[in-house]
Order: C-alpha cells, then sequence, then structure tokens
C-alpha cells in the first residue's frame, strides 16, 4: 500500500514536471515570438527613417543644384544714357539710375542693396547653393540691359533684383515686380517668375513683420524685358519712410530680411 503511494506521488510530480516545463517551454516562445515581433517592426522602423533621411538628403542635393543670380539694384553713379526697354522696342530709357536715398540714414539705395545682396550671397553659399552676383561693389557701370544679359548667360535658374522702393513718407511694406502675361518677351518665363515672386514677397513679410503689398506687374522694365530666366524684383521697404529706412539699416533686422528671402527661394525651389 505504501508503495503504491509511492508510485502514485511519483507520477503526480513527473506530470507536474511535465506540465511545468511545457507551460515554460509555450511561455519561452511566445516570449521569443513577441520579441522577433518587436525587433522586425524597429527594423521596419530603422529602414523607413533612413529611407525618409536619404529622400530628404536627396531633394534638399537637387534644390541646391539650382543657380541663383542677385543684383543688387542700381550703381554708384547714374548712367542716363539710353538703351531699348525690350528686345526689338523702338522705346528707349536710361541705362541705369542712382537710386533713392534714406530719408533717415541718408544712405543710397545703390549702398543698402549690395550689402543685403552680399549677405544674401553668403547665406545661400552656406547653404550649398551656386550664387552669381552681377556686381559685388558700387563702382561699377552696368545698365539694366546688360544686367539681365550678363544673368541669361550666367545660366542662373531664378534672378533676384534687390531694390528699395520711395514715396510718401507714410508708404510703407514690401511688394515685388515681374512683367505681365500680355509682355511678348517674356511669355516663357512668366508664369514661374509669378509664382517667384508671390512665395519670396509671402516670405519675406512673414520674415520682416512688413506689410504684403502684393505683386506689381509691369512692361517697361527693362531687366526684366531682357531677361530669359524666372525673375522678381523685390522692393524691400521704403527708404521715403523713416521708420523702414533705419529698420533695412540694422543688421540684426538685415538678418530677417536675409532669411526671408532664403526661405522664399528654397520653398519656390521645392514647389519647382
Amino acid at each position: 500500500m505504501k508503495k503504491n503511494k509511492i508510485i502514485i506521488l511519483s507520477i503526480i510530480i513527473v506530470v507536474l514536471c511535465l506540465g511545468t516545463g511545457v507551460l515554460l517551454s509555450n511561455i519561452y516562445k511566445k516570449s521569443q515570438k513577441t520579441k522577433e515581433k518587436n525587433e522586425i517592426i524597429n527594423i521596419k522602423k530603422t529602414e523607413k527613417n533612413v529611407s525618409q533621411k536619404n529622400k530628404k538628403s536627396k531633394e534638399n542635393k537637387n534644390i541646391k543644384n539650382n543657380k541663383i543670380c542677385i543684383d543688387p539694384g542700381h550703381q554708384e553713379k547714374a548712367d542716363l544714357r539710353t538703351e531699348e526697354i525690350a528686345p526689338g522696342s523702338n522705346q528707349r530709357k536710361a541705362r541705369v539710375l542712382g537710386g533713392a536715398t534714406g530719408v533717415a540714414t541718408k544712405k543710397p539705395e545703390y549702398e543698402l542693396t549690395l550689402e543685403i545682396g552680399l549677405k544674401l550671397r553668403d547665406a545661400l553659399k552656406n547653404k550649398g547653393y551656386d550664387v552669381f552676383m552681377v556686381r559685388e561693389k558700387n563702382n561699377v557701370n552696368i545698365s539694366n540691359k546688360e544686367r539681365a544679359l550678363i544673368t541669361n548667360k550666367a545660366g542662373c535658374d531664378v534672378f533676384l533684383r534687390l531694390h528699395a522702393d520711395a514715396g510718401g513718407s507714410g508708404a510703407t511694406g514690401a511688394s515685388t515686380i515681374t512683367s505681365s502675361i500680355k509682355n511678348p518677351n517674356t511669355r516663357a518665363v512668366q508664369q514661374s517668375s509669378d509664382k517667384f515672386s508671390k512665395i519670396v514677397l509671402e516670405e519675406y513679410v512673414k520674415a520682416t513683420g512688413f506689410k504684403n503689398r502684393g505683386i506689381s506687374y509691369r512692361d517697361d522694365l527693362t531687366g526684366t524685358n531682357w531677361s530669359t530666366v524666372t525673375n522678381t524684383l523685390i522692393e524691400m521697404g521704403f527708404l521715403s519712410n523713416p521708420e523702414d529706412d533705419r529698420k533695412m539699416s540694422s543688421p540684426e533686422f538685415q538678418d530677417l530680411m536675409i532669411n526671408g528671402i532664403v526661405n522664399g527661394i528654397e520653398k519656390y525651389f521645392s514647389e519647382k
């Protein structure tokens, strides 16, 4: 009897051990499956992140392939000799004017546009862009027609003309100018120029807080009429307005101006 009890007890112990072993085995297998599943998920996440980074890097690299031409408007001495305002036109205008002067700072427009132009060049180069400057000093004599032709020859993707406005002392804000859809000389680039003008202006006023005065469409600008490149002329603010004038000469505010223009250029290329 005692012997039978021992046998039964032994069988129970064996069964319990086997059951426990099977249970532990199942738990282990389940744990391994969960671990493997998590590892697969993590691998997929990593692959997705790498793919997104590579895609973004490729997009950025493609954007940086664009060449940007900057034309700081005006020059130290005006050249009042005349030139045709457009190919085949009988209408003529002064080759290049001296520009406006700051009512508060007394800084001439040609100095301000070059200041901004050089800073903009450096900011774009630091981002990896190829930048072409129409002028890098004030003592030059380059007509508006010549500026456009130089830019065309340089193989630029966009042509940015930097200017500052003048009007009544109460006038304030920024605007952009390009040709109209009716202009036969710029028909090939009018649509892209319109988009470029819009985006650059939006980003510029967002960065600076200047009033958005909108886009003007003009067909009497020599530098625009001779351009075969996507272009815009930005009136960065009013030199005739004391507040605008002081802001545009402030190094801190100039950084905002540069950031706005750079953002506009990059946004245009990314949506191109």
